[in-house]
């Protein structure tokens, strides 16, 4: 299933989006205004207004709350991506070259408060309490998981249940209220807002670990890179690994990390490692079970177009090939 058959149905909806970005992030500062229009060309898949939008289509009509809602969330996605690629110190992003690539860290670093900022006019502007909350909320939770991943990553002791901690704020955090903004922006009931919250959460996690399970590579996720190995992050699959090792081979594979993790023979070593002890395995079933929770939730709602995009683009979430 192709991305553009899945947004058929909100295909108007997204095109509207556009207009509402280049819109919210113009500016009368050249230098802002040239970058911003350097974002809006290197725009990616969109998948997490496109979840704004599949929600809201659940509860009712798309409406102007929908689309602040959609920008909103576009806005700080896109955000904490040029955030983050300072951090990572990317060069590329999505076949592009990134912010901080042309105009340096200092600008990316403002770029990026300057769309958030953009967002939380938004719903200042429009009034849109409740969609500010709930997206303040993901902020912070987006910040916590970055901030506790660093902390851990030092010394290479974070258990399955910190990594689950990390992804649910770094990642599902934002998928989450992705899809509580759509329901938000149709329906005010609290019930309602935390079951598609929880719908999110739960595509959220599974989206995580499928981006996770690239770094080891298999026929039906693709070539390993051992970036995150590279990048001494611990994920589910080497986490599993390690829980099941000797004492002498944990050490070994620490200290490849920590130590060793430019070494291309050494990295690939431990993905060799990981793959023959059942991570990746393991991994894909976590993987599977947070989706079949997010397929529960949405097979409690009527049969519609919409609900088939949606069921569609959660397949779409861990079949992808990037």
């Amino acid at each position: 299933m192709k991305l553009v058959e899945i947004q058929a149905p909100i295909l108007e909806d997204l095109k509207q989006l556009d207009i509402s970005m280049r819109e919210a992030i113009k500016s009368k500062v050249s230098l802002l205004d040239t970058i911003t229009r350097y974002i809006i060309k290197s725009k990616g898949k969109q998948m997490r207004p496109m979840f704004v939008f599949l929600t809201a289509r659940l509860f009712g009509k798309v409406n102007h709350s929908t689309y602040a809602a959609a920008t909103m969330i576009e806005l700080l996605h896109t955000a904490t991506l040029v955030h983050d690629d300072v951090v990572d110190d990317s060069a590329m992003r999505r076949g592009f070259f990134s912010i901080n690539a042309i105009w340096k860290n200092k600008i990316a670093v403002l770029i990026g408060d300057y769309l958030l900022s953009k967002g939380l006019i938004i719903a200042m502007e429009q009034k849109e309490y409740l969609l500010l909350e709930l997206m303040t909320e993901s902020v912070k939770q987006m910040s916590e998981g970055e901030l506790l991943q660093i902390e851990k990553a030092r010394k290479l002791d974070i258990t399955e249940e910190i990594y689950y901690e990390i992804i649910a704020k770094k990642t599902a955090s934002l998928i989450a209220t992705a899809c509580a903004t759509g329901c938000a922006s149709i329906e005010k009931d609290e019930a309602k807002i935390a079951k598609a919250k929880e719908l999110g959460f739960n595509i959220g996690m599974a989206f995580q670990i499928k981006d996770d399970l690239f770094d080891y590579g298999k026929a039906q996720i693709g070539k390993p890179t051992g970036i995150d190995i590279k990048e001494q992050k611990m994920t589910l699959p080497l986490i599993y690994t390690l829980q099941n090792l000797s004492v002498f081979e944990k050490h070994k594979i620490k200290f490849i990390v920590k130590y060793m993790n430019t070494n291309k023979e050494q990295v690939q070593y431990v993905i060799d490692k990981v793959v023959a002890s059942g991570g990746i395995d393991y991994a894909i079933q976590k993987m599977q079970e947070y989706i079949q929770k997010a397929r529960d939730i949405l097979n409690e709602f009527e049969d519609s177009e919409s609900k088939k995009s949606f069921l569609q683009l959660i397949d779409y979430t861990i079949l992808r090939e990037k």
